[in-house]
């Protein structure tokens, strides 16, 4: 049977809006979760905060995707985790993202490269004491830049709860970046889905169908579920996430929410 993929929206897509009106905007896109940013909607630490959503989300019919921090393991003061758990757990989020570090995997040295994999494994250790998964941020400039650094890394902190987010690399053509898919195959845990070609310029993500029509069929012969996330819409428009979120839904095959 194929793997579910549950189809969600990045609360920093409308990073703009507030909280009501990003829940409203994802039930009314047929969208199942949100993941919720630390920048702006869900800072923290603020408990408070994280409830209300938490609520809201709910209330709409959605699902708290994760939470979607900004600690860098090995780089931020492993004290400011515990703020980063407090949020998760009142926001009810199965999963937190973690950056792997500041550097790229190219200029890290051994010993930044070892206090990183050594914070990682501290946080997924008391991220799994609260019932909760770490997922690595798959971006530029940490160690989860490429698929040789990001699996060294999983290897390195084997046996806790980590697995990796995954996003095509800016500039890399679309068979290369299934190529890296592949290899990272059962260790992807959610997606952050937007078409960005030659670089950053944004674009509708349709215009890369083929690279994402090929990555949904990846994921899906995989046995757990994957979150895929819709990220970053072309002007940061939420006028567009309907339509962005339909073209998503039709990728991955999945009916509108609340429909057969």
């Amino acid at each position: 049977m194929p793997a579910a993929i549950r189809t969600g929206l990045c609360s920093v897509t409308l990073r703009a809006r507030p909280a009501d009106e990003v829940v409203a905007i994802t039930a009314a896109a047929g969208l199942q979760s949100i993941e919720w940013g630390a920048d702006v909607h869900v800072p923290p630490g603020a408990v408070g905060t994280a409830e209300s959503v938490r609520a809201a989300t709910e209330a709409a019919g959605l699902r708290v995707a994760s939470y979607g921090s900004y600690y860098r393991a090995g780089h931020d003061d492993p004290k400011g985790f515990e703020a980063v758990l407090e949020s998760a757990r009142a926001l009810g989020a199965p999963r937190v993202r973690v950056w792997a570090g500041a550097t790229a995997s190219a200029d890290v040295t051994p010993v930044e490269r070892v206090a990183v994999v050594s914070a990682t494994r501290q946080a997924a250790d008391r991220a799994a004491a609260a019932g909760i998964d770490v997922g690595l941020e798959f971006h530029g400039g940490t160690l989860t830049d490429d698929v040789d650094s990001a699996l060294a890394l999983l290897d390195a902190v084997t046996g806790a709860r980590v697995a990796t987010y995954w996003q095509p690399p800016e500039g890399l053509p679309g068979d290369e970046a299934l190529a890296g898919l592949r290899r990272l195959l059962g260790r992807v845990t959610a997606v952050h889905v937007f078409s960005w070609w030659p670089d950053q310029e944004r674009r509708r993500l349709a215009e890369r169908e083929s690279l994402w029509r090929g990555a949904f069929e990846l994921l899906a012969a995989g046995r757990s579920p994957v979150d895929a996330l819709l990220e970053f819409v072309p002007g940061d428009d939420p006028a567009l996430v309907a339509g962005e979120a339909r073209t998503l839904r039709e990728l991955v095959k999945e009916p509108a929410r609340g429909q057969a």
